[in-house]
């Protein structure tokens, strides 16, 4: 076995114990068909009510426009699908979705898509490697997955390949931070809060784990992208963090702005 697919499996081994113990997936087929807006295990309901609110936002502002100007169902690949709640949620609007993901995990991973009523495709695969036809899709989406990649320029170019013209690239729920160094001391925390808590740091690949805004303009500029924004509300709570932050001479948290690429 070569070093890289070493690396890779400890790290699927390592992401298989943490999400387990973060109490993810169930053995009940409704705990699947509810999310993302409702954990019936109770165990993450916080992080599940801002996916919902992520995913009403893009239905209403990103998702009908998007639908109504093709008059058609999209072709879409749902990358780093996770347990394929999106590529089920598209499927339900009869989209033709592809979920892709390396891990293929029972309950939180690919094979968990057998719980849903609604057939769609699933291809194991990693995101700089894609097995499709270039020009195949109307939609590629990184749904809380973009911040896995180990090189986003390498891992957005092979998404664009698979884009129709005008096709568009869509980053949700992935951190974002004004400063590649608050992102940086974010996840040098987060490697140390993971040794503390499960005895290893989860860093056998050398995911990037965070957006920032200068290197969104970098992407933008060298893989000739327009990025529009958007900024989806998620409370008060949230909205004043930073200002708790500042407070408490702690580091900006993350934000989580949807981004929409589009070619040229």
């Amino acid at each position: 076995m070569s070093t890289e697919a070493a690396a890779r499996n400890r790290f699927l081994e390592e992401y298989r114990q943490i999400r387990y113990a973060e109490g993810r997936g169930s053995d009940d087929p409704e705990y699947y068909r509810a999310l993302p807006f409702l954990d019936i295990s109770g165990r993450n309901s916080a992080m599940w009510q801002m996916r919902a609110a992520t995913f009403r936002y893009f239905e209403k502002h990103i998702l009908s426009h998007l639908e109504s100007a093709a008059a058609r169902p999209l072709e879409i690949m749902d990358l780093g699908a996770g347990n394929g709640w999106l590529s089920y949620r598209l499927a339900l609007r009869r989209h033709r979705v592809s979920a892709v993901d390396i891990f293929l995990d029972s309950r939180d991973g690919l094979a968990a898509v057998r719980h849903y009523p609604v057939r769609f495709a699933t291809i194991g695969a990693e995101f700089d490697h894609l097995p499709f036809p270039s020009s195949s899709f109307d939609m590629a989406i990184f749904n809380s997955s973009i911040h896995y990649s180990t090189d986003y320029q390498a891992t957005l170019t092979e998404a664009l390949r698979c884009l129709r013209p005008g096709g568009r690239l869509v980053i949700l729920d992935s951190p974002i931070y004004r400063k590649r160094s608050h992102g940086e001391q974010m996840a040098a925390e987060r490697h140390l809060e993971f040794e503390k808590r499960h005895g290893f740091r989860s860093d056998a690949v050398r995911s990037i784990e965070f957006l920032d805004e200068p290197r969104m303009s970098e992407l933008a500029d060298t893989l000739d992208l327009r990025w529009t924004v958007y900024r989806p509300w998620y409370g008060w709570h949230w909205h004043l963090r930073p200002v708790k932050a500042w407070i408490h001479r702690r580091r900006p948290p993350s934000r989580f702005w949807i981004f929409v690429g589009q070619m040229g």
